[in-house]
């Protein structure tokens, strides 16, 4: 007669929790994620999801014709902030690339948000600059974001809200130097 297995031979079901926002819609069949669920990566590419629509409805119910994009709202900040920034050092403080960040520039001109002025004695480098409209529509954006912000965390304490953006940012950081 042999022995039953051990407890820690049989395989385990996954405990984790299916995510809210993975449910499938009425009439489509039940899905099973697997390992997704349990994996950072897969939740923070939902997360990312969830709060950028959610971004973009609130822009467009606030700001109609002139809403932005998560990172353009970005990009506008930190020109602001830095007046006189290069394309260069504005991608690096992104982190991404100069060739990602020159459409994006494109874009924010032609609309009058931001202005590229040409850098005395460097005829390859443009400072960047909030244009007459963007400066004037900066604080609109800013209320939006933050109504949307505000709507995004509301189930979280600001202890909670502080730890999630403390934890966010170690991801950050390892993935970096992975």
């Amino acid at each position: 007669m042999t022995e039953p297995a051990s407890p820690a031979a049989k395989p385990r079901k996954s405990r984790v929790k299916k995510p809210e926002a993975a449910k499938t819609a009425p009439g489509l069949p039940a899905v099973d994620y697997t390992l997704l669920p349990s994996l950072v990566g897969y939740r923070l590419r939902r997360a990312q999801l969830a709060v950028f629509q959610h971004f973009a409805h609130t822009m467009q119910a606030r700001l109609g014709r002139d809403r932005l994009s998560p990172g353009e709202f970005g990009v506008l900040n930190l020109i602001d902030a830095n007046p006189g920034l290069s394309q260069t050092a504005l991608a690096a403080a992104i982190g991404t690339d100069r060739s990602t960040m020159v459409p994006i520039l494109d874009r924010l001109e032609r609309r009058g948000l931001i202005e590229r002025r040409a850098v005395p004695g460097d005829r390859r480098r443009h400072a960047l600059a909030l244009g007459e409209h963007g400066g004037k529509l900066l604080g609109k954006f800013r209320e939006a974001v933050l109504a949307h912000e505000q709507r995004i965390a509301a189930d979280l304490s600001p202890a909670e809200r502080e730890l999630l953006l403390s934890l966010l940012e170690r991801l950050r950081r390892q993935a970096d130097q992975s």
